[in-house]
């Protein structure tokens, strides 16, 4: 075992940080609500589109893709490859439907859109499921992240978990809490450049551990067991089917990225819609390789955990981190743990912005307020205290109920929110119908649990199919029905 002590892993996060606070100071100077909330519609196209590639990651991606290549079930080997073709089209969709009305409406919120298609009932669901949607979903991939940082880190320093999640979130406020969306265009690009280095060198060194150069490793993984990317086989009642993870790729997409606020207020800070354009097609070409990169990373980790007799973890997340740290030279140990602050952090600190945006606009009417800058400021700042004390809180209630159902259960109850989000966006984009504004609340309410019960029950009811990723077009779908019936002509 090569472990690296939990000091020089301290030592290295503080000076992440320290770096990410002096970008932080730099980037905020004269910073107002607007350049928090859309940097005054300034940001380099070229800067947001490599720095939504961290923040599309998360810590979650960074230690599950590589674990999950050698499990049996949904997305083994490379079928979560699939996935992620099928975002390609989701973007397409984003950029060519969802941006140019973004821009063409001047929105600061994207579920303002709501409010002018629909009504005050309408936008107010969609931004609230937005936040509900956001804040598990952020304190989970955190969750998952400090669970790491405490077992390899905090633990054999004597510091209890509370404080390290305490500890996290504090120093994402600091270096977010004055330039917003200004300084993530920044801290994103960073980070993306660090979570990608380290995939690389830890895959460099595997190699060199193994005597393979690089094309020994590409030989190496395309003779492996864990190199099938495309399932055919066993129609829709494979989880791994093509058509059935393509399409669930899309919707993934639409949805959690051009339906997302958190998402899409990056490329609302650029300058034009050209300039939006050119940063989706970028950041989606330069996705796909890296997910394959993560993949690749991961079953390397398997034939190099086979190869030399170590023991396969049995939670398959924690199989990079072990190797990383345990099993590989110190400086493997350092770049992971660059690379999972990183991974971590580029998500979680755009998420926190993105929570503080959509409550100031879409509830405190932040952009519409006669009240002054100086005001509105503080109101913006007292909003983004309160985001950061309610995600260490769900961080900390996940960590006392420790039962990994109960909290994959919450998350995935998360992502049924989404579903509403979905039918209304769609319904909105697809005819000229009004709907009776004060009934879309129970339409919403009922379309998530509706789709949760067939989701349940579907193997017994379908023949053995399961919806996976999925039950997002069926949530969708029942909300979109449900607006039809509520309709009316205008």
């Amino acid at each position: 075992m090569n472990s690296i002590s939990p000091q020089i892993i301290l030592l290295i996060i503080a000076l992440y940080f320290l770096m990410l606070i002096i970008v932080a100071f730099i980037t905020s100077k004269k910073g107002d609500n607007e350049s928090f909330f859309l940097a005054g519609r300034k940001s380099p196209w070229f800067l947001v589109a490599f720095g939504m590639i961290g923040a599309s990651l998360s810590g979650v991606t960074f230690i599950s893709i590589p674990g999950v290549v050698g499990k049996s079930g949904t997305n083994e080997n490379f079928a979560y490859m699939q996935l992620v073709f099928g975002y390609l089209l989701g973007y397409i969709v984003i950029a060519n439907v969802l941006m140019p009305l973004y821009y063409k409406l001047k929105l600061t919120s994207i579920y303002e859109y709501m409010l002018q298609r629909f009504g005050f009932y309408s936008y107010k669901t969609s931004a609230f499921y937005f936040l509900i949607s956001k804040i598990i979903g952020s304190a989970f991939r955190l969750f998952l992240v400090a669970i790491v940082l405490q077992k390899f880190l905090m633990e054999p320093l004597g510091v209890s978990f509370p404080v390290t999640v305490a500890s996290t979130i504090i120093l994402i406020w600091i270096y977010t809490f004055r330039g917003g969306i200004k300084t993530i265009v920044v801290t994103d690009t960073i980070q993306t450049a660090a979570l990608i280095s380290a995939v690389v060198l830890t895959i460099i060194f595997i190699g060199k551990e193994m005597g393979m150069g690089i094309f020994d490793m590409i030989d190496t993984l395309k003779n492996s067991k864990y190199s099938k990317i495309f399932y055919f086989e066993n129609g829709w009642s494979n989880p791994n089917y093509f058509f059935k993870q393509f399409f669930s790729g899309a919707l993934i997409a639409i949805v959690m990225t051009g339906m997302d606020q958190d998402m899409m207020q990056k490329n609302l800070s650029c300058k034009t819609i050209g300039e939006a354009k050119k940063n989706m097609y970028s950041f989606s070409i330069i996705l796909v390789f890296v997910n394959l990169l993560f993949l690749s990373l991961g079953a390397l980790l398997y034939i190099f955990a086979q190869s030399k007799g170590i023991d396969i973890p049995s939670k398959s997340d924690l199989l990079y981190p072990t190797i990383a740290l345990q099993y590989l030279p110190p400086v493997v140990g350092v770049v992971f743990i660059i690379g999972i602050i990183a991974a971590a952090y580029s998500s979680a600190d755009s998420a926190l912005t993105g929570l503080t945006t959509s409550f100031c606009i879409d509830f405190m009417n932040c952009n519409k307020s006669e009240k002054t800058e100086k005001v509105k400021k503080k109101q913006r700042m007292l909003v983004h205290i309160g985001f950061s004390i309610v995600l260490f809180f769900v961080i900390v209630i996940f960590n006392i109920l420790n039962n990994d159902a109960v909290i994959n259960g919450l998350f995935k109850a998360a992502g049924y929110t989404y579903g509403p989000i979905l039918g209304l966006f769609t319904f909105g984009l697809t005819n000229k119908r009004a709907v009776i504004d004060k009934w879309v609340i129970p339409i919403a309410l009922i379309a998530p649990i509706i789709s949760y019960i067939i989701d349940v029950n579907s193997e017994q009811w379908f023949n053995g199919f399961t919806f996976g990723f999925f039950i997002l077009a069926l949530n969708g779908l029942l909300t979109y029905l449900g607006l039809l019936l509520i309709s009316r002509k205008k």
